[in-house]
């Protein structure tokens, strides 16, 4: 699966490491709180990835649905939505999708991965009629280069209106003492947290394309 240079959750690649729960006790977590959700966002199924307990998930999301009637965010980088059919998706009301590079080469550097899956997953969800919030890992030295960030905002301008939103979220080293602990090579130890000023330059060039782009400065 992916093994993103940057990430700061690598205890997430062993499928195994964490706290098994079934679907009963999943709701039951969630219950309590129902009420205060529906009014302050609903739920939002992370990871690592999703899609990699698709079975599971799919039961959970349907149930928040239906028995919670709770707004359901999906995040996501889609690499693996086509062993999905689009009824998978219909409990899904905003998909959190992580972009992480628009060249396929760099991408590939970057996260041991292809990029078209996510491209495509991108386009399924505009056929779907999916709302997408967009991630973009502003990560100095990799994905900070204008024509990326503009070939990149080229093709999400293209979706149109399913894009809600852009999110520039600069790179930090907060996850780095994980990458030790594990006993990994951590190959952007020295990789700096952009500035204020090349955060908000990766926005402006988001924003000259049109799309919606929060400041990430703030």
């Amino acid at each position: 699966m992916f093994r993103c240079l940057y990430c700061h959750n690598p205890d997430t690649w062993k499928l195994h490491n964490g706290r098994a729960v079934t679907l009963d006790e999943a709701l039951a977590e969630v219950r309590p709180y129902a009420g205060f959700l529906r009014f302050a966002g609903g739920v939002t199924i992370s990871g690592g990835e999703p899609m990699l307990q698709a079975g599971f998930v799919g039961a959970l999301t349907r149930r928040i649905k239906t028995e919670l009637r709770l707004h359901v965010a999906l995040d996501t980088q889609g690499f693996l939505h086509d062993t999905l059919d689009d009824a998978w998706f219909d409990p899904i009301d905003l998909v959190l999708l992580d972009i992480k590079h628009s060249d396929p080469g760099q991408y590939r550097r970057l996260t041991g991965q292809e990029l078209q899956p996510t491209l495509d997953f991108a386009q399924r969800l505009v056929r779907l009629g999916k709302r997408m919030w967009i991630r973009y890992v502003l990560v100095p030295g990799w994905t900070d280069g204008d024509d990326d960030i503009l070939k990149l905002a080229d093709f999400l301008a293209s979706l149109g209106p399913a894009v809600d939103r852009v999110e520039v979220l600069p790179f930090h080293q907060m996850g780095a003492h994980k990458w030790q602990a594990l006993g990994l090579t951590y190959e952007l130890a020295d990789t700096p947290t952009p500035t204020q000023a090349e955060t908000a330059r990766a926005v402006a060039l988001f924003a000259a394309r049109g799309l919606p782009v929060p400041d990430a400065s703030h």
